[in-house]
C-alpha cells in the first residue's frame, strides 16, 4: 500500500492528499534555471490500493496526488520557473491513461471522485498559465492515450514525436464502453477548437492519431523527429519563458507538512477544526481567525512563508475538504462554522491586496480561488452558520455564498459573552479575484438577473452587517433569533441527512452554477453528470461489461437498447 494510506475506523482504507516529494512513487522533478521538468516515471508496484499494477504509466489516484503537489511546490517554492517540460521517463510510452483494473475494480464513489480531482489539477494546470506565468509545454513520445491524453491537452503546447509509433487516442468509448473522463471531449472542442467530425472519428478510433494528421486536425501542435526533438523542445521553451512575467530572482516559500492531529471522529489543524457526527451523517468545519495583525512589509510575508494565516488556512481547509469527499462517503451535510475577529480576517484581505503585485501575495489569493472552487464541486450539503464571535469577513464570508443555505443568529444568546453574529464584505467579495467556475463572482452568481442587489451588497462593503440587515440584503437565507435557532437548523440538518444523495447531489450541481456556461462548467457539470451516469450502467460495469471485460480476450455483451 503507498505511504499515504491510513486506516479508517471500519478498516477500509483512508486516502492522505499530504505528500512532499521525498516520497514521491512516480513522477521526477527537476529544475534548471527558469526550466523545471516533470518526468512520469511510474511505480507499476507502488499502487493507492491493492489488486492492480500501474503499468505502461497508467495512474491512479495516487499518481495525480503527486502531480498535484508538484504542481503547488512548483507555483510556491520555485517561482522562478517559467516553463514546465511534462515528458514521461519509460521507453516507447508518454501515458496509456487511468488505470484500468483499478477502474473496474473500484467503488462508482471513488471512480467519480477520482474523475473530480483529476479534473481539478488539470484546470490548476492551466490556471497555472493563464494567471501565473508558468506554462507547461508536454512532449508525447510514444502512445498518448485516455488520461494520458488528457493530461497533454491541459499544456499550453503539445509537441509529437514524429517517429513513425508515437500517437495520441481517445479510445474510452470502443474500448471501455465510457466517456474519457477528465475533459477531453470538452478540451478538444472548446479548446483546441478540432472539428467536430474529426472529433468523432479521433474518439471512436483504438489506434490514435499520429503525425501530420495529428497537426492538422489541431490535436497537437507540431510533430519533430527524434532527430530534432531536444532542439525544438528547448527552442520552445525560451519562447515559452520570455513570455513569462515570473519572478526570475524570488526567493521561494517551503510547503511545510500541515500541522494536522487525526482522532476517530476528525481531525485538528492549527486553523481549522474537523469534527465527524457519523451518526448524524455530518461533518462540522470550524475555522480559526488569525490571532495576530497581518505583516507590515512584502519581505515579511517570504519569511513567514507557509505560516502565513491565509496560506496555511487555504492548505488545512483543502486537506479537510478532501479528507471528507474521498473518505467519508456517508456525511450528508458538510457545517461551516468560524470563530475570531471579522476585522483582522478584512486585515489581511488588505495586506494581500495591497502587495497584490508581489508574486507570493498573488500565488496565495489564487490559492484561495482553487479552494474555493473545490467546496463549491464537493457533493455534499453545504450550510454556514453565522454566529456570536463568528469571523465571516471578506474571502471567509465566500464560505456563506458558496453554501447552499446560510443561518445568521440574532443577537446574543443568554449566558454567551461573545460579541453578536456580523458579516463583513470585503473586496474580495466583488473584485472578481475570487470567481466561481462559471466565471462569475459568488455574489453575481446569488443575485442573477440583480445587479442592483450585487451593488446593494457593495455599498456596505467594510461595515458590520448585523443578522437583520445581512438578511435585508440577501446575504443569508434566514436569520433567526436566539429562541428558534437550534431547533430550525436541528430540523434542517436532519431533513437533508433524510433526503436521497443521488437526488441530491443533481439538485445541488443545478443550483449551484446559474449563469454562463464555460469549458470549466461543462468539465465539472455536463461531462461529469454523463461520466456519473454511464459509470454505473451495466455495458462499461457489468459482469459482462467492457471495463471487467478489458484485457481478457473476451468482448463485452451490449444491452443494446439505446435510452
Amino acid at each position: 500500500m503507498a505511504d499515504a494510506e491510513r486506516k479508517l475506523s471500519n478498516g477500509t482504507a483512508r486516502v492522505d492528499f499530504a505528500t512532499d516529494p521525498s516520497r514521491y512513487h512516480h513522477w521526477k522533478l527537476s529544475i534548471d534555471g527558469d526550466i523545471a521538468t516533470l518526468l512520469m516515471d511510474v511505480d507499476e508496484n507502488a499502487p493507492l490500493f491493492e489488486g492492480y499494477q500501474l503499468k505502461l504509466n497508467s495512474y491512479d489516484l495516487g499518481v495525480d496526488i503527486e502531480l498535484a503537489d508538484a504542481l503547488e511546490r512548483l507555483r510556491f517554492e520555485h517561482p522562478q520557473v517559467k516553463v514546465v517540460l511534462l515528458r514521461s521517463g519509460k521507453p516507447r510510452v508518454f501515458c496509456a491513461g487511468a488505470n484500468i483494473r483499478m477502474l473496474a475494480g473500484a467503488s462508482h464513489a471513488h471512480k467519480v471522485n477520482f474523475c473530480k480531482f483529476t479534473n481539478e489539477t488539470r484546470t490548476a494546470i492551466e490556471a497555472a498559465s493563464e494567471l501565473s506565468g508558468q506554462r507547461m509545454i508536454c512532449v508525447v513520445s510514444g502512445s498518448c492515450a485516455g488520461g494520458g491524453y488528457e493530461l497533454a491537452l491541459a499544456a499550453d503546447h503539445i509537441i509529437l514525436t514524429d517517429d513513425g509509433s508515437s500517437t495520441v487516442s481517445l479510445p474510452e468509448l470502443p474500448l471501455l464502453a465510457v466517456l474519457p473522463g477528465t475533459g477531453g471531449l470538452t478540451r478538444i472542442t472548446d479548446k483546441r477548437k478540432v472539428r467536430r467530425d474529426h472529433a468523432d472519428v479521433f474518439c471512436t478510433t483504438e489506434e490514435g492519431v499520429k503525425g501530420k494528421r495529428a497537426v492538422d486536425w489541431r490535436l497537437v501542435d507540431e510533430v519533430v523527429p527524434n532527430t530534432k526533438l531536444d532542439e525544438i523542445v528547448s527552442e520552445r521553451a525560451r519562447e515559452f519563458a520570455g513570455k513569462s512575467d515570473r519572478p526570475g530572482e524570488a526567493k521561494g516559500v517551503t510547503l511545510v507538512p500541515l500541522k494536522r492531529q487525526r482522532s476517530a471522529d476528525g481531525a485538528e489543524y492549527s486553523t481549522v477544526l474537523l469534527e465527524l457526527d457519523r451518526g448524524g451523517r455530518l461533518a462540522t468545519i470550524t475555522i480559526r481567525g488569525p490571532e495576530a495583525p497581518p505583516p507590515k512589509s512584502a519581505d515579511e510575508l517570504v519569511s513567514q512563508g507557509a505560516e502565513f494565516w491565509p496560506l496555511r488556512l487555504a492548505r488545512e481547509l483543502d486537506d479537510a475538504i478532501l479528507d471528507i469527499r474521498l473518505n467519508e462517503f456517508e456525511t450528508a451535510v458538510i457545517v461551516f462554522k468560524s470563530e475570531g475577529d471579522p476585522e483582522a480576517v478584512l486585515a489581511y484581505d488588505g495586506y494581500l491586496k495591497a502587495n497584490a503585485g508581489h508574486w507570493l501575495a498573488r500565488e496565495i489569493v489564487l490559492k484561495w480561488k482553487r479552494v474555493l472552487k473545490r467546496v463549491d464541486l464537493t457533493s455534499r450539503s453545504l450550510v454556514t452558520l453565522v454566529e456570536p464571535g463568528s469571523c465571516f469577513a471578506g474571502t471567509l464570508a465566500e464560505l456563506i455564498f458558496a453554501a447552499d443555505r446560510s443561518y445568521m443568529l440574532i443577537g446574543q444568546i443568554e449566558g454567551d459573552n461573545r460579541p453578536p453574529a456580523a458579516i463583513m464584505l470585503g473586496a474580495a467579495n466583488g473584485d472578481g479575484s475570487l470567481p466561481m467556475s462559471n466565471g462569475l463572482t459568488r455574489l453575481a452568481t446569488r443575485f442573477l438577473g440583480e445587479p442592483q442587489s450585487v451593488e446593494k451588497a457593495q455599498t456596505a462593503i467594510g461595515q458590520k452587517l448585523d443578522a437583520e440587515r445581512a438578511a435585508e440584503l440577501g446575504l443569508v437565507t434566514f436569520a433567526l433569533d436566539d429562541i428558534d435557532w437550534e431547533e430550525e437548523i436541528r430540523m434542517f440538518l436532519e431533513e437533508r441527512a433524510s433526503f436521497s444523495p443521488d437526488g441530491l447531489t443533481g439538485l445541488e450541481a443545478n443550483l449551484r452554477f446559474g449563469g454562463p456556461e464555460t469549458m470549466e462548467t461543462k468539465i465539472f457539470a455536463r461531462l461529469t453528470a454523463w461520466q456519473n451516469w454511464i459509470f454505473q450502467r451495466p455495458n462499461a460495469v457489468g459482469e459482462e461489461g467492457a471495463l471487467r471485460k478489458y484485457g481478457t480476450g473476451q468482448k463485452a455483451v451490449f444491452d443494446i437498447k439505446r435510452v
